[in-house]
C-alpha cells in the first residue's frame, strides 16, 4: 500500500492505494500540508509511511495497519493513542522520562522526598525509605492532581502578573513622555520672553533633557523587552500545559508538571529581581531666578533634576507563595527539638470588654484581633504592642485566619456568613452565605474550611461549595487545615482530632494536659499547636499524633489562653489570653 496526496478546493486530502485500484480516504488526514510523522514499526522495517496516530506510552507514531496490530496486541492494547493533530500540540512539549544522574529510565517516586527516580537512584540515594512506589502507580491521578492544578493557577496568576508589570511600565513610559512635554513647554514659554542670548542656553536644557529622557526611556525599554519575553514564554507554557494535559501519558503529565513547575519557578525569580531593580524616573526642572534680570550673566537655561523611586510593583503569585511553605512541610521536624523565645508582650488597651477569640499577623507583622463583644470590632496591634487602629465590622468577629498577602477571612458568631476582607483597607471584598452559623475557620491551598459543629463546609475563595466534611466531634471549635489533612479541637471531650479531607480520621489525642483546647495552629511541619484555656498552658503536637509536650505552662504567664497563631513565614507564635494579655514568641 502506498500514500497518495491528492489535492482538492477543499485542501490537501490523503489516500491510500491499497494496489487493487481502489483508492480509499484515511481519515483527513496524515497532515499532509505540514511536517511528516513517520510510523516507527513500519521504519523499523526500513519501511517509509506516514503516521495517522500517536502513542503516548511508546512515542512513536503510527500508520493505519500499525495502530490497529498496536490496539490488538495486550501489552499496548490499553495505551493512549491519539491524532497526529493532537500529538502536533505537545510534539515541543520538553518532557525527559530519562534520569539525569543515571541515564536510567525514571520509574519510581519517593513519596517523602518527592522525588523521581530510576532503577540506581533506589538504593544509592533511598534505601532507607519506606514509601518507594512504581511511578505509574502515582501518577494515575495525574491529570486531576493538585500539583497539575497548582501548575495551571501558577502559569495564569504569573501570566497576570507580567501583564500588570508591563501595563505599570507603559503607564510609567507614557507619564515620563508627559512631564517631558510639560517641560519642554515650560521653557519654551520661558524662551519667548527673554532675548536671543539664551538661544544657546535654551538648546543646551533641551540637549541635557532629552538625553536624560533617552536614558530614563532606555531603561523602561529594557525591563519592558524582559516583561513580555516572559509573557511570551508563559503563554507558551500555559498552552503546552493545556495540551500536555489533555494529551499526554500520566507519566508526561506527572514528570511535565514538575518540570514545568521548576522552569516556572525560577523565572518567577529572575522576574522579581528584575522588578525589584526597577526604577521610576521622574522628569522635573526649576527656571533660574534671575533669568530676566540678568540675561547676560546666566550660564544656563535651568537645572534639569532626573529623581528616582521605587515602582512599588507586587509581584507575587499566591500558589508559589504558598508553595514556598510547603516545601517545608515535606521535611520533618521532631518536637524535641522546638523550643520558644518570648520576643514581645503587650497588653490590649481598651476601656471596654475584651474578648479576643481570633488572632493572626499580616504581611506587613501586624497583628489583627478578632473582638468578639457587641461592639463588633477587629482590633490592629503593632507586633511592638502600639496600638493602630479599630476596625467596625458587621457582626460579632468571632475567628479569623489570612488568605494571602491582602486578604483576610473573618467569621461572625451571630450571622450566616463570612467575609473575605482586604487587609490594608479592611474593605469588604466578598460576603459568602453559609449553610448555618459557623466558629472556626481556616484557609489552605485556595479553599476555605468553615467549622459547623459537627462539620466542616469546604468553599473555594469565590464562595462556591466544594464539600461538606463530616467529622466525628459533635461540639468542634476551632480548625487548622493544610493540602491534605485538618485538625480540630473537640470542647466537650477535650479531644484533639485528625483527619483526612474525606472525613476519614487519622489520629485523636487526648490527655490531662489539654483541659478545654480553646485555639489550635500549625507550623511549617505539620506539628499542632494547642493552647489550653483551663489548663493555663501551651502544648505541641507531632504531627502524626504519636508525641506531645508542654512548651509554656502558667509560670509563662500563659493564663486562660483563647486563641493561638502560628506565622508560617517569620516563625512566630503568638498567643492571647483573657483580658487582652498578648505574647509573642519566637520559634527557635
Amino acid at each position: 500500500m502506498t500514500l497518495i496526496i491528492a489535492k482538492n478546493d477543499q485542501g490537501i486530502r490523503a489516500k491510500r492505494d491499497h494496489g487493487d485500484g481502489d483508492v480509499v480516504s484515511d481519515r483527513e488526514v496524515v497532515m499532509a500540508s505540514g511536517k511528516h510523522i513517520p510510523c516507527g514499526p513500519c521504519g523499523f522495517d526500513d519501511v517509509i509511511k506516514d503516521a495517522w496516530r500517536w502513542c503516548t506510552r511508546c512515542e512513536e507514531g503510527l500508520c493505519n495497519d500499525c495502530e490497529k496490530a498496536h490496539r490488538k496486541s495486550k501489552s499496548s492494547r490499553n495505551h493512549q493513542v491519539i491524532s497526529i493533530e493532537d500529538y502536533r500540540k505537545i510534539e515541543h512539549v520538553s518532557i525527559s522520562q530519562i534520569c539525569e544522574h543515571h541515564g536510567e529510565n525514571l520509574e519510581w517516586f519517593c513519596k517523602s522526598h518527592d522525588e523521581v527516580l530510576c532503577v540506581a537512584c533506589v538504593p544509592s540515594n533511598h534505601k532507607a525509605c519506606s514509601d518507594v512506589i512504581p511511578i505509574s502507580a502515582n501518577s494515575a491521578n495525574a491529570r486531576q492532581s493538585t500539583a497539575l492544578s497548582d501548575l495551571e493557577e501558577t502559569i495564569n496568576g504569573t501570566l497576570r502578573n507580567v501583564k500588570q508589570c508591563i501595563k505599570n511600565r507603559e503607564s510609567a513610559s507614557n507619564e515620563l513622555k508627559k512631564q517631558e512635554l510639560e517641560i519642554k513647554t515650560m521653557v519654551h514659554e520661558t524662551r519667548t520672553n527673554i532675548n536671543s542670548h539664551l538661544d544657546k542656553l535654551q538648546e543646551k536644557l533641551v540637549y541635557e533633557l532629552r538625553s536624560s529622557s533617552d536614558t530614563c526611556k532606555s531603561k523602561y525599554i529594557q525591563i519592558l523587552q524582559k516583561l513580555k519575553s516572559t509573557e511570551e514564554m508563559l503563554t507558551k507554557l500555559w498552552e503546552q500545559t493545556t495540551h500536555m494535559k489533555q494529551f499526554s501519558s500520566d507519566i508526561q503529565v506527572f514528570l511535565g508538571t514538575r518540570q514545568v513547575t521548576k522552569r516556572i519557578t525560577h523565572e518567577i525569580e529572575s522576574i522579581k529581581s528584575e522588578i525589584g531593580a526597577a526604577k521610576n524616573y521622574e522628569l522635573t526642572v526649576s527656571i533660574h531666578s534671575l533669568i530676566e534680570k540678568l540675561a547676560n550673566d546666566v550660564q544656563d537655561f535651568g537645572k534639569l533634576k532626573v529623581s528616582e523611586s521605587a515602582t512599588n510593583l507586587d509581584f507575587r503569585d499566591q500558589k508559589f507563595d504558598q508553595a514556598q511553605i510547603d516545601i517545608d512541610i515535606s521535611k520533618s521536624r521532631n518536637i524535641s527539638d522546638i523550643q520558644l523565645q518570648l520576643s514581645h508582650s503587650f497588653q490590649i488597651k481598651k476601656e471596654s470588654n475584651i474578648y479576643i477569640s481570633g488572632c493572626v499577623i499580616l504581611h506587613n507583622g501586624n497583628l489583627v484581633m478578632a473582638n468578639a463583644t457587641e461592639e463588633k470590632l477587629l482590633i490592629e496591634y503593632s507586633d511592638t504592642g502600639e496600638h493602630i487602629r479599630d476596625i467596625q465590622v458587621t457582626g460579632q468577629p468571632f475567628a479569623i485566619d489570612v488568605i494571602d498577602r491582602d486578604r483576610i477571612v473573618v467569621t461572625y458568631s451571630d450571622a450566616t456568613f463570612i467575609e473575605i476582607i482586604h487587609s490594608n483597607t479592611f474593605n469588604v471584598e466578598m460576603k459568602i452565605s453559609l449553610q448555618k452559623k459557623s466558629s472556626g475557620v481556616s484557609h489552605a491551598d485556595g479553599k476555605l474550611y468553615v467549622v459547623h459543629g459537627d462539620s466542616v463546609q469546604v468553599l473555594d475563595l469565590f464562595g462556591r461549595n466544594i464539600n461538606t466534611i463530616q467529622t466525628a466531634s459533635y461540639d468542634m471549635n476551632r480548625i487548622c487545615a493544610s493540602r491534605d489533612r485538618i485538625v480540630y479541637s473537640d470542647l466537650d471531650t477535650d479531644k484533639i482530632h485528625c483527619c483526612d479531607l474525606n472525613g476519614l480520621e487519622l489520629w485523636q489525642l487526648q490527655n490531662d494536659n489539654m483541659d478545654f483546647p480553646r485555639g489550635i495552629t500549625e507550623d511549617n511541619y505539620n506539628n499542632i499547636f494547642v493552647v489550653s484555656y483551663f489548663s493555663d498552658n501551651l502544648t505541641i503536637i507531632q504531627h502524626d499524633g504519636k508525641t506531645n509536650t508542654t512548651l509554656l505552662t502558667k509560670m509563662d504567664g500563659i493564663i486562660n489562653p483563647r486563641t493561638v497563631y502560628y506565622d508560617k513565614v517569620k516563625r512566630i507564635v503568638v498567643i492571647c489570653t483573657d483580658g487582652g494579655n498578648v505574647m509573642l514568641y519566637k520559634v527557635v
